[in-house]
């Protein structure tokens, strides 16, 4: 097929492109800036500069195109964007990816319906689920309650009404997705929480690039929880994660002094989070993790201090 990848030098998009090229298919891969143009030539892709906030860069690009299948990789998380993660201000790092979530996905989906209505999948999220409703491992049909609620909300419901799949993926880990977090551990500035009795879901950034593939393919519709097996609690893998990366233990501060710094948000995901189950994927997608657990991936990580 001839897909379409806006952000294909995130996180994610830059695994997602060589899987998409290797498995046949052409690929239009998009950045905001010139300087990445030639990574996504390398990825085997044709490069575009393009806005994902401007709606007529957007439709520009996608008829230029003519794609197929549209993947929505847009994030705005890179330093140049989002200055450098600051758990203490977490919300105002969201904001930009938070505005692509919504007008960026609006933008998308009116240029997929401008060709033809091609088959629309977006990257949503299914890191912690701070609901309290429903049981310990929540599915694609519990309340959801992540950060960015209404942006998240707002891409699921348009992705879904286009015909298209959101992809909702884990913590990322692997590959340089999750070095913030890593350089905060080794500044011990990420703490656990409380008793870090909250649960989150991880990914490893292959596997969720993997079964975003699979979603293109099978043109998928709905909601999908692209998570491990193993949900965890904060005061289990955040540790663990320090000791694979060399770090020091993180620290540990109570739940009201950390509501004072960082906001209700990150307590709320590290003293009540839920984790996700991953069962509807595996059952309508065929996908399988490679990594299914983050004790197995983050253990790649040893050695690299």
């Amino acid at each position: 097929m001839r897909v379409f990848v806006a952000g294909g030098t995130g996180a994610v998009g830059r695994r997602l492109v060589p899987q998409l090229v290797a498995r046949g298919h052409e690929v239009t891969a998009t950045t905001t800036t010139e300087g990445k143009l030639g990574l996504l030539a390398l990825l085997g892709a044709s490069a575009v500069v393009m806005d994902g906030l401007d709606a007529a860069a957007v439709g520009e690009a996608v008829a230029a195109a003519r794609p197929e299948a549209i993947v929505s990789e847009m994030t705005a998380l890179s330093p140049e964007h989002a200055g450098k993660l600051n758990l203490l201000r977490s919300g105002r790092y969201f904001e930009a990816t938070n505005r692509l979530r919504g007008e960026g996905t609006d933008h998308l989906a009116a240029a997929a319906e401008a060709v033809g209505g091609c088959h629309l999948v977006a990257q949503s999220v299914a890191i912690s689920n701070t609901t309290r409703h429903g049981g310990p491992v929540k599915t694609e049909d519990d309340p959801l309650e992540v950060t960015g609620v209404e942006a998240v909300r707002h891409l699921e419901e348009v992705v879904v009404a286009a015909g298209g799949a959101a992809v909702r993926y884990g913590a990322l880990y692997g590959a340089g997705s999750n070095d913030d977090h890593i350089r905060l551990l080794r500044k011990r500035m990420f703490p656990v929480i409380g008793g870090g009795v909250g649960h989150m879901s991880l990914v490893h950034v292959d596997d969720a690039a993997a079964a975003t593939v699979l979603a293109v393919e099978q043109k998928a519709t709905g909601v999908f929880n692209i998570v491990d097996d193993e949900p965890a609690a904060v005061a289990d893998w955040l540790p663990y994660l320090a000791r694979c990366v060399g770090a020091r233990p993180p620290h540990r501060i109570p739940a009201w002094l950390a509501r004072a710094l960082a906001g209700e948000t990150m307590v709320a995901m590290m003293t009540r989070g839920r984790g996700f189950s991953n069962a509807k994927a595996k059952r309508e997608l065929g996908w399988q993790p490679l990594h299914r657990s983050w004790r197995q991936g983050f253990a790649e990580f040893e050695g690299t201090a």
